[in-house]
């Protein structure tokens, strides 16, 4: 237990602080309590076992509700057959009674899309009852050919022809042979040289799930789904059903080679010309228009799949009364362009981004900073994290510093994996209910802790960071093609010199220095110089970013260097790391990239170590090695404090957050020592500590002083290992 040194007396408060009550604190109710995956798994299920079980999990075990997840080939009664809605809806009406929520998840078994086929029964009934909507992959078929001849040949194989183009790999030359088609017949007089005619198709994989990049599958698949559970029970929605979940969905399937037949025409409505003679540059180099090519390419299918599932699900939601939440698969891959296409811009349309925190070799960790970050980007306030899933039986310090790593790094609404109806039969453990004698003493309080979490952290306050990092996914798409050296499960290519998770675990673990990854869409569309700082003012969390890391770039925007250029002569900070910018994302402007990098750097770019000032008080800095030390070194302020510093012992993880104008910090020791230093904060402060292990509340001894001309509140601390506080601003 933690102790604020010199304060021992309990603050009894009458009023609302930080917008919640703190009797609200001490005993949350239902609403902020954790909705586990409650698994209806493997076997005969039937009313009474279900009562008994329900109703343990809200008065043992501290649960507010459940998301039921069916599973199992010998689940009973079948998935979506009457019998089985009607025990769903007996369910959702006993939920009602007992006060607790509903969270429909969408699928049997997982990943959802095919609604059954995996995990399950085997039955795939969306490719049953929607064949043409399942998922499609792109074929390529080669012939070489010699030029300084003229060719008849058949252009028969079977999907959707995308292109038909001739490529000459030793001098780069493509020629879009769709003209020269007549049927399915091909006349061409080829010119001199090598020539690779290469045919790209749509085709029906045979992979039962739905077209992730096609909004008419995931329209289609919500009409066998969620609407079914609608019109049989419509007064619970928005009362006790509240939010949806959909798992897993993935690029990675279809040989890492998703596509969607509507392809060329949303091609062409975005960019106004056709892409027939860009699709080479999705397998090979085809010159100085590749970098361009396939971030056209990649970027549009990134768009297509956030528009699919992850929109049409929300819209749905939105208009029923819920809230819509899920996660990818795979999230753990550094470069995504192969599993999710682009792991911030997927949850661009996506009520609440999650991810999965599971077991073995899947360090999701690394990737929270991710998922938040979507979520400040574009302006959700809610992030999700279905956490500990095939962890095994884990120790209560662990359950506690996993939580706490999570919420100090931007998840607020966590679901616990999970309890299971047959818990003699657990998949996955650890099985998180009253009836594991591990956990049954201690459950109860450990979700009364996170409800408490929930309570201070689940809201649209404003998200604050000193920094920013831009997300390299330019350079991600860049160097990505399809069929690369790895698997399509391990993300096809593996971009080299990528740091931007090294650097994010580097800040955030390491340094405590917290930051968002700013997305180069958002930065092209909203960023702005105000002075001597970057900001997004359409955002919600419109931060004033006075240093912006960019890490490894080989690919960039000439729009957005030219931001960047604007940020350091106004009198910011601009970090580069490992490899600077080589190729502009936009079509014929690489040379006014460099030329533009080049006049930043002073005529030559570095190849070691360099720092360089202007009057305004920029700083423009290369790190070709940004170890922990060179970026403490290249973050450090002589005169100006950042949010909040830490001084002696190991810092603490924290997240900062603003209800109208009043500050909240939650910080976490997860290291095994205990911490007892001295934590300053910019700005003159009175706070409050929340305890939210114990729901006491307490005031905060501080003192005041200054650092070069700006405020400073200062305060000792002595936070155990494996404990963490709030700090709560008072009106």
């Amino acid at each position: 237990m933690y102790r604020l040194l010199a304060l021992t007396i309990l603050l009894w408060c009458t009023a609302s602080v930080h917008g919640q009550d703190p009797a609200e604190f001490q005993n949350p109710s239902p609403k902020f309590r954790p909705t586990p995956l409650w698994f209806w798994n493997n076997t005969a299920l039937n009313p009474d076992s279900i009562a008994t079980q329900l109703s343990a999990f809200k008065t043992q075990c501290g649960y507010g509700g459940v998301s039921i997840l069916p599973f199992g080939v010998n689940l009973a009664p079948k998935y979506l057959g009457e019998a089985y809605f009607d025990l769903y809806k007996y369910t959702a009406t006993l939920a009602d009674s007992l006060g607790m929520t509903l969270s429909l998840y969408d699928e049997y078994g997982f990943p959802s899309g095919s609604g059954g086929a995996i995990n399950a029964d085997g039955i795939p009934r969306f490719q049953n009852r929607y064949p043409d909507l399942t998922l499609k992959r792109l074929d390529k078929h080669e012939t070489p050919l010699q030029g300084a001849k003229s060719y008849t040949l058949p252009v028969t194989q079977p999907g959707v022809l995308m292109a038909l183009v001739a490529f000459n790999p030793q001098s780069g030359a493509r020629l879009n042979l769709k003209p020269q088609l007549q049927g399915d017949t091909l006349h061409w007089d080829a010119p001199q040289g090598e020539w690779l005619l290469m045919e790209f198709r749509c085709v029906t994989d045979g992979d039962p799930n739905m077209d992730y990049l096609s909004r008419e599958a995931a329209e289609a698949y919500i009409a066998m789904t969620h609407e079914a559970y609608f019109r049989r029970m419509p007064q619970l929605f928005g009362k006790t059903i509240t939010s949806t979940f959909f798992d897993e969905p993935t690029l990675y399937r279809a040989q890492a080679r998703c596509w969607t037949p509507s392809f060329n025409e949303r091609f062409a409505q975005r960019f106004g010309t056709e892409p027939d003679l860009y699709y080479p540059a999705l397998w090979y180099d085809i010159g100085s228009e590749t970098t361009a090519a396939r971030n056209a390419l990649f970027s549009l299918r990134a768009e297509l799949y956030a528009e699919a599932y992850p929109k049409a699900v929300s819209a749905w939601s939105k208009a029923h009364g819920i809230e819509a939440t899920g996660h990818q698969d795979n999230e753990e891959i550094e470069n995504p362009v192969g599993t999710s296409a682009d792991l911030m811009k997927c949850f661009k349309y996506q009520d609440i981004p999650g991810v999965d925190k599971i077991g073995g070799d899947r360090p999701a960790e690394r990737f929270y900073k991710i998922i938040s970050s979507a979520a400040y980007n574009w302006d959700h306030s809610l992030v999700m994290s279905e956490t500990y899933g095939a962890m095994g039986d884990i120790p209560w310090n662990t359950l506690y510093n996993i939580a706490m790593d999570q919420y100090t790094k931007g998840i607020n609404l966590l679901i616990p994996h999970a309890v299971w109806y047959n818990d003699r039969d657990v998949t996955f453990k650890p099985e998180l209910s009253h009836r594991n004698p591990l956990y049954r003493e201690g459950l109860y309080a450990f979700n009364t802790f996170l409800a408490r979490l929930n309570l201070l952290l689940r809201n649209d306050d404003r998200f604050c960071a000193d920094l920013a990092m831009l997300y390299p996914i330019e350079t991600l798409e860049g160097e990505h093609r399809f069929d690369g050296p790895l698997t399509a499960y391990q993300g096809g290519v593996k971009v080299p010199d990528m740091d931007y998770i090294q650097l994010s675990e580097r800040l955030s673990n390491q340094l405590s220095r917290d930051f968002m990854f700013l997305h180069p869409e958002v930065l092209e569309e909203q960023g702005v110089v105000n002075k001597s700082a970057l900001c997004l003012p359409k955002s919600h969390h419109n931060n004033r970013f006075r240093t912006l890391i960019l890490p490894s770039c080989r690919v960039f925007s000439l729009h957005n260097l030219e931001t960047i250029a604007a940020l350091y002569r106004a009198g910011g900070t601009v970090i580069f790391t490992i490899q600077l910018p080589q190729q502009a994302v936009e079509f014929g402007k690489t040379e006014a990239l460099q030329t533009l990098l080049r006049e930043l750097f002073g005529g030559s770019l570095p190849t070691q170590t360099f720092s360089v000032g202007n009057k305004a008080g920029g700083r423009l800095l290369f790190l070709p090695q940004p170890s922990t030390a060179a970026l403490r070194d290249a973050l450090a302020r002589a005169d100006e404090p950042y949010d909040i510093e830490f001084s002696g012992a190991a810092p603490l993880r924290y997240i900062h957050k603003n209800h109208e104008g009043r500050d909240l910090y939650y910080l976490a020791n997860l290291s095994t020592e205990s911490y007892r230093s001295l934590v300053t904060l910019r700005g003159k402060h009175r706070f409050e500590c929340w305890d939210p292990h114990t729901g006491v509340i307490t005031p905060v001894a501080s003192t005041y002083t200054r650092k070069g001309k700006y405020p400073v509140t200062q305060i000792e601390l002595h936070l155990d290992p494996a404990h963490s506080l709030f700090l709560v601003e008072r009106p």
